[in-house]
């Protein structure tokens, strides 16, 4: 979808602070973090939202939890740990629809989360 917030971050057409990126996904910091460590990990191909992904998808989506789960060593989180969260639609929290990853660390969480 060429008007996405996450597609033109991902072609580099709005700037971010990456973290990371290879041919299939990319990682930026979050304009609005939510933890002291507040990384998102987003696929380069668009899916509106986990709905969309299919058969066929479960490499792609394994590849942003590994991806997620390195950046949380690199930052030092994977020691006292830290949340993935992905949101699905509206009533769950889902504000981009571009499928992504939210990987929050830096301090406690409660459960339930919301």
């Amino acid at each position: 979808m060429a008007d996405c917030l996450f597609c033109r971050i991902a072609r580099k057409e709005i700037p971010a602070k990456i973290v990371y990126e290879d041919d299939r996904v990319m990682a930026f910091e979050d304009i609005n973090p939510q933890a002291p460590a507040h990384t998102l990990v987003i696929p380069r191909q668009h899916f509106a939202t986990l709905n969309d992904v299919g058969p066929g998808d479960e490499g792609l989506l394994g590849h942003m939890l590994l991806v997620a789960a390195g950046i949380a060593k690199e930052k030092g989180l994977h020691e006292k740990g830290y949340r993935l969260v992905a949101n699905t639609l509206e009533s769950a929290g889902q504000s981009v629809f571009h499928i992504h990853v939210h990987l929050l660390g830096g301090r406690r969480f409660a459960w339930p989360p919301g």
